[in-house]
This record gives C-alpha cells, sequence and structure tokens, in this order.
C-alpha cells in the first residue's frame, strides 16, 4: 500500500497517474498548497523541501519526495513503465531529467508570470513563454515518427504530459506543435490518465486542444 501525499498540480498528478497505470494500491492525502499544509510539521518529515508530491511505501517503510524519484521508484518496484537495463532504461531516465529540468520549471514560470501576474513584469513574461515554445519545439521534433519520447510508454511520458495538460495556461496552440498535439489527445484518453488526473480532487475534464 502506498500513501500518497499530493495536490491538484503537474508534479501531483505525475505520480497519481503512475500509481493508476501501474495497478498499485494507495491512499491519497490531499496537501493543499493554498492553505501552506505543505509546511506541517508532519508532512515535513516526508518531504524536507516542502512540496508535493510525496509516497510512503508501507510494504518497504520507505519514505520519498520529488516526483521524478517517486516516478522510478515505482517503476522499479513493479517492473513496469520502464525498462530494467540498457539503452532503453537510459532514454527513458533522459526524457524524465528533461522534463524535471526543463518544461516543469520554465513551465511554472510561465504560470507565474503570465497566467497569475499577467502585465507585471513583460521581460518576464517574454523571456519564459519563448522558452516555453522552445521546449515544445524540442518535444514536437522528439515525437517526429514516433508515438512517445522513449521507445514505448513510460514514467517520461507520465511526468511530461501534466505539465503540456496545462497549455491553455501557457498560451500554447497546440495545432502549432502537432506531434505533440496528437501524443497529448493519445495519453488523455487513457482510462488511467483521465483517473489519475482527479487525484486528490476533481477540477473538471481533462483539458483538450480545440
Amino acid at each position: 500500500m502506498i500513501d500518497l501525499y499530493t495536490w491538484t498540480t503537474p508534479n501531483g498528478r505525475k505520480v497519481s497517474i503512475a500509481l493508476e497505470e501501474l495497478g498499485l494500491a494507495y491512499t491519497v492525502h490531499p496537501i493543499d498548497i493554498s492553505k501552506d499544509e505543505q509546511f506541517a510539521p508532519a508532512f515535513l518529515k516526508i518531504a524536507p523541501n516542502n512540496r508535493i508530491p510525496a509516497i510512503i511505501d508501507r510494504d518497504t517503510n520507505i519514505a520519498l519526495m520529488e516526483s521524478g524519484a517517486i516516478l522510478i521508484y515505482l517503476a522499479d518496484k513493479t517492473g513496469k513503465l520502464m525498462p530494467k537495463s540498457g539503452e532503453a532504461r537510459y532514454r527513458v531516465i533522459e526524457w524524465l531529467m528533461w522534463q524535471m529540468g526543463g518544461p516543469g520549471p520554465m513551465l511554472g514560470q510561465v504560470h507565474h508570470f503570465v497566467k497569475y501576474n499577467k502585465g507585471k513584469a513583460p521581460y518576464a513574461e517574454e523571456r519564459y513563454l519563448k522558452e516555453a515554445h522552445r521546449l515544445y519545439k524540442v518535444l514536437n521534433t522528439r515525437l517526429e515518427g514516433r508515438e512517445f519520447v522513449a521507445d514505448q510508454y513510460s514514467i517520461a511520458d507520465i511526468a511530461i504530459w501534466p505539465w503540456i495538460s496545462r497549455f491553455e495556461w501557457q498560451t500554447i496552440d497546440l495545432k502549432q506543435y502537432p506531434n505533440v498535439k496528437r501524443w497529448y489527445e493519445t495519453i488523455a484518453v487513457r482510462p488511467a490518465v483521465q483517473k489519475g488526473y482527479k487525484v486528490p480532487k476533481d477540477m473538471g475534464a481533462v483539458p483538450m486542444p480545440a
């Protein structure tokens, strides 16, 4: 049994989607970051960096923070969603790390400056929107002639997809990136993604491009 501490953010949705895809039993513990619940002493014992998501695996008594580390752990625990060895494994890790270092922090800045604080910092808006389009172009190029970012559907796709699901927040028209649009729509209709997207609470339907 997995205890999942999470909220309705792209990073949080990575893990709930992975748990659904892997068919692992889990209990959800909502951490409402709008109420600063991530700073509660009990949560900080699990996640010293005071960020969601975090897990405790009751089978092993291992507690983990950081979504990328959690995804690798769950894949290794089940032997699914990531090859066990060889180049194929490192290809998944490569694109997982791309998400952790690129779309995660950079698109997060777009959300901060463009969606929530528009007009307050024009330079920041321009800078991060430009980087957002660069990252979408990288992903679009990677998906040329391939269904998923690695050889098969993997934790790399699961890590990237929730950030792309906020394309509207990023003022991105997915028609500009047809390979990303096709990939996004393919993943969006997966039952596990539909279910995991609505953890820890239903915030509405999965966004779909026009």
